[in-house]
């Protein structure tokens, strides 16, 4: 870091400037005036604008348009299904330069010592990756997950230069309720910084929840419900992943008035939909081409974010600031021409140089050996609660089908589209099947299975055929986690995931190919959702309304209650 004096002196001219960006224009957030000028840099930090410099070091942008680094406000690098460094490779050439991570996917399978890895990496990133501690592990009493992290788990936990606050609390019941173990992790961050995840919530319940100091909400899906969070003083993280799809619903709210209190964020967005889409950068672009105000949309994507958590360091290119700076093509277009994170160009030999540390979490499935028999939903009533899946919501709709019984079993009916869903304990507890029925894969034969699935992540897997099914889910165990696509008694695509059942040992661009076969191979099945994979995670995730199924049995997350079987 540079010593103070050299700062300003470079700042003030009196000394060449570590490196200067020449002969671009410089977005100014505040009046969203385009202005002429050099970028003057000391070490990682913007020294100098709007002036002409001379420096050590110096790089022509004429052309280019010169934003902050785009800040993702939320998000699971689990759900990149690459490691943190594979991440960075991935993510930080498109502008991406800080990712404000909650670890609670590791820390389900694995506990602390999940959380940990991911406070390492960030010591050895291009980008900064502020890591979050994980609240709710697991996310409700309604599931088995391979680790618990109690509030004295959490305070060991803290301290850490990459941290900023408490996760997304997602056990808003815990909260409004006053649950014992809620309050204590509550105290722990008293004044500092939460997250929310308080889906469909409203009212005095609302209140309540945001009065226990939480300040930011990602799960809006309509811009009644973020209006609402908004006006109540949580700013609101608009979110586009590759399941939860909320850019085009909450769009509408995003303009010159509302965008010092809104963010953009991804959550769960996997290597493939970053390929063939963008990240950040993609959520900009398409803002623009609905119609938000230019200004607006870089404001959310930077400044905001920073304000909205505490990050007085960067969000703006301005003197005093971290040097996350991208270099773009055009405010519509927004695509990086170059990307600067904390004062180093992000290019190949950046990436080369970074040091990275060993995987965690090896070996983690321990799932029952899963026979055809496995899968039969034993019953004695023909009346079905059924999950109704939205595409590109993890929101889901809870369903009253009649199902036949026949020979004891509810079998699939593909005509009808309800298919068998199960979910399989994997952590070596209890060995744990349950099983329920799904409308909406619009599958027609084989099988899915995954130990992506949120957020115990035990295996979950859908089918047609129960030997199918048997062969998916056991095939994971062999490859130790990951996806695999099943049909008539062959394997047809698969990924690994050995790191914990959640993250792939391959550079992104292998991630990405298999992603293509894989949903290929779905596709072949019948299967019409774009994701089908990420979509099958959020089936299991019981803090989501309005159906959903654990290793436990299906869930009413309306009433926060097992379904009787």
């Amino acid at each position: 870091m540079a010593e103070l004096e050299t700062k300003i002196a470079q700042g003030r001219g009196d000394a060449a400037a570590d490196l200067v960006l020449k002969g671009g224009r410089i977005l100014d957030l505040i009046t969203g005036e385009l202005i002429a000028g050099d970028v003057a840099i000391c070490g990682d930090t913007i020294v100098g604008v709007y002036e002409s410099y001379e420096g050590t070091r110096e790089i022509d942008v004429k052309g280019a348009i010169l934003v902050p680094g785009f800040i993702d406000t939320h998000l699971h690098i689990e759900s990149s299904l690459v490691t943190p460094f594979e991440f960075d490779r991935c993510v930080t050439p498109r502008g991406v330069t800080t990712a404000i991570c909650d670890p609670h996917e590791i820390a389900n399978v694995i506990g602390a010592a999940g959380v940990r890895y991911f406070q390492q990496a960030s010591a050895h990133t291009l980008m900064d990756i502020r890591v979050q501690l994980s609240s709710c592990v697991p996310s409700t009493h309604m599931e088995t997950a391979g680790a618990e992290l109690l509030a004295e788990d959490i305070a060991e936990l803290m301290g850490h230069p990459s941290g900023i606050g408490l996760a997304e609390f997602m056990n808003y019941p815990g909260v409004i309720f006053r649950d014992p173990e809620a309050m204590k992790k509550l105290r722990l961050f008293e004044g500092g910084h939460i997250d929310g995840h308080c889906p469909l919530l409203s009212g005095r319940d609302l209140n309540a929840y945001v009065a226990a100091g939480i300040r930011t909400e990602h799960e809006a899906t309509s811009a009644e419900e973020a209006l609402e969070k908004l006006r109540k003083g949580m700013r609101v993280l608009i979110r586009e992943g590759s399941v939860s799809k909320d850019l085009h619903a909450l769009q509408p709210l995003l303009n010159e008035r509302t965008s010092p209190y809104m963010c953009l964020c991804t959550d769960d967005r996997n290597p493939l939909d970053i390929g063939e889409h963008g990240h950040l950068d993609y959520m900009i672009r398409t803002l623009i081409e609905l119609g938000t105000p230019p200004l607006a949309a870089y404001r959310a994507a930077s400044l905001s974010a920073a304000e909205a958590f505490g990050l007085k360091d960067r969000g703006m290119i301005a003197p005093g600031k971290r040097a996350d700076i991208v270099a773009i093509d055009s405010l519509a277009g927004c695509h990086a021409q170059m990307v600067l994170a904390g004062g180093v160009v992000v290019d190949d030999a950046a990436f080369a140089a970074r040091e990275t540390i060993p995987e965690v979490g090896r070996s983690s499935v321990h799932a029952p050996k899963l026979t055809a028999q496995s899968f039969r939903a034993t019953a004695n009533r023909e009346e079905t609660d059924v999950i109704g899946i939205r595409e590109g919501q993890i929101l889901t709709d809870h369903l009253h089908e009649t199902i036949v019984i026949e020979n004891g079993d509810k079998a699939p009916d593909v005509a009808r589209d309800l298919i068998r869903i199960a979910v399989v304990e994997r952590h070596g507890k209890n060995g744990n099947i349950a099983t329920g029925f799904v409308r909406g894969f619009g599958l027609q034969k084989g099988a899915i299975a995954s130990t992506v699935c949120h957020d115990h992540h035990n295996i979950a897997c859908v089918g047609a055929d129960y030997a199918d099914m048997a062969l998916a889910s056991n095939r994971l165990a062999e490859i130790e986690g990951g996806f695999v696509v099943a049909a008539e008694g062959k394997i047809l695509a698969e990924l690994a995931l050995p790191v914990a059942g959640l993250m792939s040992l391959l550079p992104f661009e292998e991630v990405r190919d298999r992603l293509v076969e894989l949903r290929a191979a779905a596709r072949s099945l019948g299967v019409t959702l774009e994701e089908p994979f990420l979509q099958l995670a959020f089936l299991a995730l019981p803090v989501i309304p309005a159906l959903k199924i654990t290793d436990r049995g299906m869930v009413d997350v309306t009433k926060f209650e097992i379904i009787p079987g």
